[in-house]
Parts: structure tokens; C-alpha cells; sequence
């Protein structure tokens, strides 16, 4: 049937005549003030219903060509879901359906983060026997050739992580035992071990040979070593002395920094190599600027002796320091304007401090009752992980150069190695040897 005999002629508009009820003039009859027609039998929806369905004779696949109705069908079945029109009276709307044109939406906008799992028991655990279990010491240091270093009593080991092998460095005198300091240089090729008897020595592990001995600088034993650069090897004594050595010239101590009391239980120069940050037991933190010998300020905060300070990699105007048995805070200062950020509750004393190269924690060991070392996610001092398996006060702890491994060593007469951080598969170019404007390879003597 012809759409056009349902069409019907549009009905006579003639000229419109303002109604009685809209004359300015007062009227006592009110009907409103809008005009609402009556369209009685004009409004057919059956009609309207066929007009949007049946096809214009325009549309007829007999007037066009394949390509364009091989076009219509698509869009039809892909589009319009096999309707002529898109507009159209039906029940329900039907559900839209993807195109086999459009791209792929991709799943994930960022790959998500593997969710970190921190193993609770040890990697490995070696034997320490005759370790020197005193918390003015640090007898154990791993060098940047990943090399771990370790003393015991009167020898100094060279454990190898890279193939697992161990070598015998050093045995000294019985005189100047035991060791009570070993600390790597940068360049990871030379090592200076501290005496009871207050000498430093300076061996080169790849030819095991002593290349320096500093004698006289301390009255007593030398607990805490620090290298600043490749020649510059700080030392701390009993009575509270801070010698900088050269080891490049004859006459070795250059500057004297004096501001302790008591022993000097830890040493640690900041990233830049601009300030030197000590902790001993007279309770204090001091810092130290390189060219000055008094510091430059003086924390008392602590009530026992400070047995930890760590500078944060992240960070460099801000250090944490750990107090001993009666205690048992840590403490973060900011270095720049001379104060204490936050003070954290641990539990039991704080032997050791050192910050994660990967993750923005940092890594705390413990005495008594757990002898445990807790991972603290900074700056909320969230505990995230603990770590048991020590029976005695875990005074010694160090990290790999990669930064995924820490070992710890204890008075139990144990090293154990913990899996921190997973190793990273991407392989990056080798950095070179922090070194200054000369080199020790051919400066010490």
C-alpha cells in the first residue's frame, strides 16, 4: 500500500481571533492565560507508527546500486540491528552492540604492581664463630664488589656472594686482638680493619697485602670506621675522639673533631660527603660539617647510647639515629634546621639502622626478647615486616650493594642472610668507583 494515501491534507489555518478570555478588558470569567488545543482526531498514532517504518520508495533495493545496499545491509545488521530507521516505536530498546570495526579496548590503562612478599625466614645462614659481641663495635660490612667481610676474634673473612666462596683475609697478633671494625672503600677493592689496640691497618683483598698501618691516632680501640672518598678514612675512639685520616700522606690525621664524651659507637658521611653524623654513649647525635671541627648541631634527645645512624638516600638533609637498651626510639632529625621530625616507639633497643636503596623504608635490628630486624614503611613507621630467627642481640647489619639482600650477625655466633627486595632482571650499565680528583690505587703507601 501507497504511504501516500495515508497522508491527509493539512486542515485550513484561518486568521486567528484573539478569544473572548484574552480581551485586556475586565472580565469576571476566568479560564487561565495559555491556549491548549484540542486536536481531537488528528493525533493517529497507528499512522505515525507506519511512517516511521515503512521504507521511502527511495530506499527500494531496486533503485540502487549492489555496493550501496551491501553498505545498507552492514550498517543494518551492525548498527541498526536490521531496522531501516533509527528511530522506531517497538517495547524495549535492544542492546547495543560492539562493532567489529571499532579497535579493542585495552584492559588494564597501567600494568599493575606485583604485590611485594618479604620472605620470614633467612636466605642462608653461615656459622660465625668467636664473634665479638659488644655494641661499641662493627665488625661486619658488605663492599661494593659484593664482597661481605666479617671479623672474628682475631681473622678477618671474605665471604664472595657472587660464587659463595670464602677466603681468610687477615689474622692478627694476639696482642691486637680482637678486631673490633672493618669497613670497605668505595672502591670496593680496599678494606681498613680497626684493633683493639687502636691500630688501623689498610689491606688491598686482591692481593692480600697491607699497604697501610695508621698507628697513635686513638688511646684504645677503634669501634666505628667511615670512609668520606677513596682517601679519606674517618676513625673513632674511646674517649670520644673523630680522627680524619688521608691516606695518601705520610702525616695521616688531618682533622680532629671533638664533641662526644664517651665511646664512638657510629659513623656514617652523608651522600654528598658534606656532613658526618656520630652517635655514641654519651647519648648524643652530633653532626659535623667537613670544614669545621666543632659541630654544627648537638641532639641530646636520646636517654641511652646510640648505637645507629643512618643518612636517607632519598633525602639528604634528613638521618635517623637508634637508641640503646633504656631507649628504644628512633628518632628522624633534620640535619638543616637543627630538628627532631618524629620519635618512634620500638620495643626493645635499636642496634642497628639502614635505609632500603629500593623502597622508601627503612630497616631496623633489635635486642631482647625478640632479637628481630623490623622493615618500617617511612614516613608512616608502619611495621610491614618482621624478622626472627636470632637468639641473641642482632648487633650487625649490612646490605648488598644491589640493595635486595641484608645480613645480620649476632652474638649467637650466626650470619644470616635475608631476601629483602626482589633482584631486577633489567641489566644496567656498570657505574664507575666514587672516587675524588686522585685516586688510592696509586696514592697509598
Amino acid at each position: 500500500m501507497d504511504a501516500d494515501s495515508y497522508r491527509e491534507p493539512l486542515p485550513d489555518v484561518r486568521r486567528w481571533r484573539r478569544p473572548p478570555w484574552a480581551s485586556s478588558r475586565p472580565t469576571t470569567r476566568g479560564f487561565g492565560d495559555r491556549f491548549i488545543p484540542n486536536r481531537g482526531d488528528r493525533m493517529n498514532m497507528n499512522i505515525a507508527e507506519a511512517l516511521l517504518n515503512i521504507p521511502r520508495k527511495d530506499e527500494s533495493t531496486d533503485e540502487v546500486s549492489p555496493s550501496r545496499a551491501a553498505y545498507r545491509k552492514l550498517l543494518a545488521d551492525t548498527m541498526l540491528q536490521g531496522r531501516t530507521r533509527v528511530l522506531s516505536f517497538s517495547n524495549r530498546p535492544c542492546s547495543p552492540l560492539k562493532s567489529s570495526l571499532e579497535a579493542p579496548t585495552p584492559t588494564h590503562i597501567q600494568p599493575t604492581r606485583k604485590r611485594r612478599r618479604i620472605p620470614q625466614a633467612p636466605e642462608k645462614t653461615l656459622d660465625a664463630p668467636d664473634i665479638v659481641g659488644d655494641d661499641r663495635f662493627n665488625v661486619l660490612d658488605w663492599g661494593n664488589k659484593n664482597v661481605l667481610s666479617i671479623a672474628l676474634d682475631d681473622k678477618v673473612y671474605l665471604w664472595n656472594a657472587t660464587d659463595g666462596s670464602t677466603t681468610e683475609l687477615v689474622t692478627v697478633p694476639e696482642s691486637y686482638a680482637p678486631i673490633t671494625s672493618v669497613s670497605w672503600a668505595p672502591d670496593g677493592r680496599h678494606i681498613a680493619i680497626g684493633q683493639y689496640n687502636s691500630i688501623v691497618e689498610l689491606y688491598d683483598v686482591t692481593t692480600k697485602k697491607l699497604l697501610r698501618t695508621l698507628a697513635g691516632i686513638h688511646q684504645g680501640p677503634v669501634g666505628s670506621l667511615a670512609w668520606n672518598n677513596n682517601h679519606l678514612l674517618t676513625t673513632g675512639g674511646p674517649q670520644g675522639a673523630i680522627i680524619d685520616n688521608d691516606v695518601r700522606i705520610q702525616s695521616n690525621a688531618v682533622i680532629s673533631y671533638r664533641g662526644h664524651d664517651d665511646v664512638i659507637c657510629s659513623l656514617k658521611w652523608s651522600s654528598c660527603g658534606k656532613h658526618l653524623a656520630s652517635g655514641g654513649a654519651d647519648k648524643l647525635v652530633n653532626i659535623w660539617d667537613v670544614s669545621r671541627s666543632s659541630p654544627l648541631h648537638r641532639f641530646s634527645n636520646h636517654t641511652s647510647t646510640v648505637r645507629a645512624v643512618a643518612w636517607c638516600p632519598f633525602k639528604d638533609n634528613l638521618l635517623a639515629s637508634g637508641g640503646g637498651e633504656t631507649d628504644r626510639c628512633i628518632k628522624f632529625w633534620n640535619v638543616s634546621a637543627g630538628t627532631c621530625l618524629k620519635s618512634v616507639e620500638t620495643g626493645s633497643e635499636v642496634c642497628s639502622l639502614l635505609w632500603s636503596k629500593h623502597e622508601r623504608e627503612l630497616l631496623s635490628s633489635h635486642g631482647p626478647e625478640k632479637n628481630q630486624i623490623a622493615v618500617w614503611k617511612y614516613p608512616s613507621m608502619t611495621k610491614i615486616a618482621e624478622l626472627t630467627g636470632h637468639t641473641s642481640s642482632v648487633l650487625y647489619m649490612t646490605q648488598s650493594p644491589d640493595g635486595c639482600q641484608v645480613a645480620s650477625a649476632s652474638a649467637d655466633e650466626t650470619l644470616k642472610l635475608w631476601q629483602i627486595n626482589e633482584k631486577s632482571t633489567e641489566k644496567k650499565a656498570p657505574k664507575s668507583p666514587h672516587v675524588g680528583p686522585t685516586n688510592m690505587y696509586s696514592y697509598i703507601r
